[in-house]
């Protein structure tokens, strides 16, 4: 089959990257806006503690889906999708006028407008994992990385947004000769909270006219569960493809899906093969660590070194998921030993971190120009490894089908609230870490 024209081509790539961008700018965007938002809501820095809670309580909507996909079998992902980026888009576009709005609940004031929207907003962040990605089983493996370029833009654009607002600025009070410094001066934000959960909707609903427009571009039956590409959608040159559906350890043989015999799912032994099992115990692994345990210790590892390093680590960590997308398109690692080895590389950088974060306020090389460098490349080297390791995981397995990709959304949101829930302990009641202050040196004399 000839290959598509370019500009259709590259217009393809653009939506499954608009569309993977809508999965969780939702919930990003909320913990970068949290600086400030604490100040007008009577939770105050508790709030951080209240929405892990609520986005771990949103991987009930993996039950809600895997009853849809009992009782509609057959009817495809679209209308799961759909509904997942409409709970996105209203519950964004509802935060912006009501996230201001509190109610007493047991003789105390709360937040009951802003924690409604964001367990809806955790509901169906959590289960677009589960949705999004067996939709893209219909699409050759390169689209996958698309996607996860797309999901990687979902952290970086609410993080820049939030830098344009300017939070978190503030200025340190000249050090008097005698006495102790006065209180840090904070600077107003260049624009309210109501004006970046807009914003924000506006990306979410950028993403859903995505996924409407690959539908146009790309029609599928909803009857279609099988693996294979939809019609018109090779790319590249002849065999590229073949080259890395063979590589994948769950791919059903031709000679399987030709026949008329019934017999026992091939997808799903194989999903129990050792190679299989390793590459989703890679992807469970490595969510943990960048969805759940590294960032609880994110403030801690950073804000001894000033607020510079925790924008810059911040900011730089979110490209390096992007980037890690943009080389697996042109180098994908098959070999099961290297993403091994490249996830220990990734789990020594996030050990780096962890200690760092245990020694707060008075990690090492704090105060000078070498330990601010080390923990931002620290971090941008972390997140870009684990960020590659789990897209050349998602593209070896993309050979399996449907039933493969949903492994891979369902070993990603297991692995991501396994480590929310491990760290909630330390970080929230046995208080494990402690941070520094603001303008004031911990670690003199």
């Amino acid at each position: 089959m000839a290959a598509p024209p370019l500009g259709r081509l590259v217009l393809t790539h653009l939506l499954v990257a608009l569309f993977g961008m809508g999965s969780w700018a939702a919930i990003n965007g909320i913990w970068v806006e949290l600086p400030v938002v604490v100040k007008d809501l009577p939770e105050g820095w508790s709030l951080p503690s209240y929405l892990s809670v609520l986005v771990a309580l949103g991987n009930l909507s993996l039950l809600v889906v895997t009853l849809w996909r009992r009782l509609a079998l057959g009817k495809g992902e679209q209308a799961p999708i759909q509904v997942v980026q409409a709970l996105n888009v209203v519950g964004t576009a509802l935060l912006a006028p009501l996230w201001q709005q509190v109610a007493p609940v047991g003789g105390q004031y709360h937040s009951v407008a802003f924690l409604t929207l964001a367990f809806v907003l955790a509901l169906a962040c959590c289960a677009s994992n589960v949705t999004f990605l067996p939709f893209l089983s219909h699409l050759p493996p390169p689209f996958l990385r698309s996607f996860f370029l797309g999901q990687g833009l979902s952290a970086l654009l609410p993080c820049v947004l939030a830098l344009a607002q300017g939070v978190g600025r503030l200025e340190c009070p000249s050090a008097p000769t005698n006495g102790t410094p006065g209180p840090p001066h904070n600077f107003p934000e260049r624009f309210p909270a109501s004006t970046f959960f807009w914003t924000l909707a506006t990306l979410l609903v950028t993403s859903a006219a995505a996924f409407q427009g690959l539908l146009l571009l790309l029609p599928l039956p909803p009857s279609v569960t099988t693996g294979g590409p939809g019609p018109g959608l090779q790319v590249g040159a002849p065999g590229v493809e073949e080259e890395e559906e063979e590589a994948s350890p769950l791919q059903e043989p031709p000679f399987q899906a030709a026949s008329t015999t019934p017999g026992p799912d091939p997808e799903a032994h194989r999903l129990l093969s050792a190679r299989g099992a390793c590459l989703l115990s890679l992807l469970a692994v490595t969510n943990a660590l960048t969805n759940g345990v590294l960032p609880a210790v994110q403030s801690f590892s950073c804000l001894p070194y000033g607020r510079l390093a925790y924008h810059l680590a911040a900011v730089l960590g979110s490209a390096a998921n992007p980037l890690a997308c943009f080389l697996a398109m042109g180098v994908l690692c098959r070999s099961l030993a290297w993403l091994g080895g490249l996830s220990l590389l990734g789990m020594l950088f996030g050990a780096y971190l962890m200690a760092l974060a245990i020694l707060s306020p008075c990690p090492p090389l704090v105060g000078t120009t070498a330990g601010l460098v080390l923990v931002v490349l620290s971090w941008v080297l972390c997140l870009g490894l684990f960020s590659y390791v789990k897209v050349a995981a998602s593209s070896l397995l993309h050979g399996g089908g449907q039933r493969a990709l949903l492994a891979v959304g369902v070993a990603i949101q297991v692995g991501s609230l396994l480590g929310a829930v491990a760290m909630f302990p330390p970080t929230s009641i046995y208080h494990v870490f402690h941070s520094g202050k603001d303008c004031v040196d911990l670690c003199g004399p």
